[in-house]
């Protein structure tokens, strides 16, 4: 299936280009993952220490909300890693890039917001897109 990326407008011309740029995303989306884990146990350290220090501490209620945000980012850096793994998978079995339903080529501003689309926008924006 090579073919789908000689000449055809919406796909980069090389798909090893793809494929850095996928895995160079990946590997700064796990940094990230990294620092807010690293974030996340500190805000639970100092809100275990202000715990002991005194119990009736009203910054407890920031650092919970706090805590909850950086959990939040968490999630959806993991969410972003499974689908940079899934686009490099795809990628790799020669299905990235053309929509999964009408076969149509996905264009390539699309894939840079959402890496693991496997639908154009016209076959997404149906009823059976939606269910995705």
């Amino acid at each position: 299936m090579d073919q789908e990326t000689g000449g055809d407008p919406y796909l980069p011309p090389e798909r090893e280009d793809v494929r850095r740029r996928l895995l160079a995303e990946r590997g700064a989306t796990h940094e990230r993952m990294n620092a807010l884990s690293r974030d996340f146990e500190a805000i639970v350290e100092a809100n275990a220490l202000v715990a002991v220090d005194d119990e009736h501490d009203p910054e407890g209620a920031s650092t919970a909300f706090e805590r909850a945000h950086v959990a939040s980012l968490l999630t959806q850096a993991r969410e972003h890693l499974a689908a940079l793994d899934l686009a490099v998978e795809r990628l790799e079995a020669g299905e990235y890039g053309r929509c999964e339903r009408c076969g149509k080529p996905i264009p390539t501003a699309r894939l840079e917001v959402r890496p693991a689309a496997t639908t154009c926008v016209g076959c997404a924006g149906g009823s059976a897109g939606l269910r995705r």
